[in-house]
């Protein structure tokens, strides 16, 4: 039984003050529990189609709603409690002189204190790894440690849905890891999780559903799959396969393979009809 949608798009465009069209009649839903990439060039629309579903946008056409409430009844700031968003650059939202107070910041601006405020920062913490760093000041770190203290501050939150923005982008491959446990850890809790990001071996390696933006639409949205083997949508969001999909095209190994364990059972299956 499919759960029901916690953020749905009903025929959405939007358009900036200066008349720039961003996104054009899209209509998606995300269910509880449910992770998700969103795939595409720079320009395809990923980013406003973020700031939308958190309400930081509203709709020039159409309605957002979270929760069964449009986002245009409701403020920003009561969309983004439900909905977290950790921008693309950390130093977009990090303005504190420590991480722990970088972290306590969201829960106590919604009344969160005491212990509960407290096992709030050191599960965040904890779940993305800076624990070690609850003392530093953020802009003594590494850039890839900050992007875990701007997404540990909005775990925190105890949001029902976070939208994470490139959120692999500078991380090396124990960073990814770690970004891989935690967004399985949400998942696991109920959370909703929504990932934009231009790295299409990571998304074969946590996603199942896989949305493709191209010139501010939706052309596809499928299994992962699907999306990595149909070659003319790929073509059309100007995406490459998997670098494994790839190669096993090019050494005609079939026209389904993913991961390492696929391709390695693929090469091994012609190599015995040999």
């Amino acid at each position: 039984m499919t759960s029901p949608a916690l953020i749905r798009l009903d025929d959405v465009s939007f358009s900036y003050p200066n008349g720039h069209l961003a996104l054009e009649n899209v209509s998606l839903s995300f269910a509880r529990g449910e992770s998700v990439a969103i795939v595409g060039q720079n320009g395809a629309g990923k980013t406003s189609l973020a700031k939308l579903m958190n309400g930081l946008f509203k709709p020039s056409l159409g309605t957002v709603s979270v929760d069964d409430i449009e986002t245009t009844k409701r403020t920003s700031a009561q969309v983004a409690r439900q909905v977290g968003y950790v921008f693309q650059n950390p130093d977009d939202q990090i303005f504190h002189n420590d991480v722990y107070s970088e972290i306590e910041f969201g829960p106590k601006t919604l009344g969160i204190t005491g212990d509960e405020l407290e096992e709030r920062v050191y599960a965040a913490a904890a779940l993305t790894g800076v624990g070690p760093q609850l003392d530093e000041n953020p802009y003594n770190l590494p850039f890839s440690t900050r992007k875990f203290v701007a997404i540990a501050s909005t775990i925190a939150m105890g949001c029902d849905a976070f939208i994470f923005d490139e959120p692999t982008a500078g991380q090396d491959q124990s960073g990814m890891r770690t970004i891989g446990a935690l967004i399985e850890s949400l998942k696991d809790s109920g959370k909703t999780v929504i990932t934009i990001t231009h790295d299409m071996q990571f998304v074969v390696d946590n996603f199942d559903r896989v949305v493709v933006m191209a010139n501010r639409r939706v052309v596809a949205d499928a299994d992962k799959r699907s999306i990595f083997w149909n070659l003319p949508v790929l073509e059309q969001a100007n995406l490459k396969q998997p670098y494994l999909s790839e190669l096993a095209r090019d050494l005609g190994l079939g026209s389904d393979v993913l991961d390492l364990s696929e391709f390695v059972a693929s090469f091994g299956a012609i190599r015995s009809r040999r």
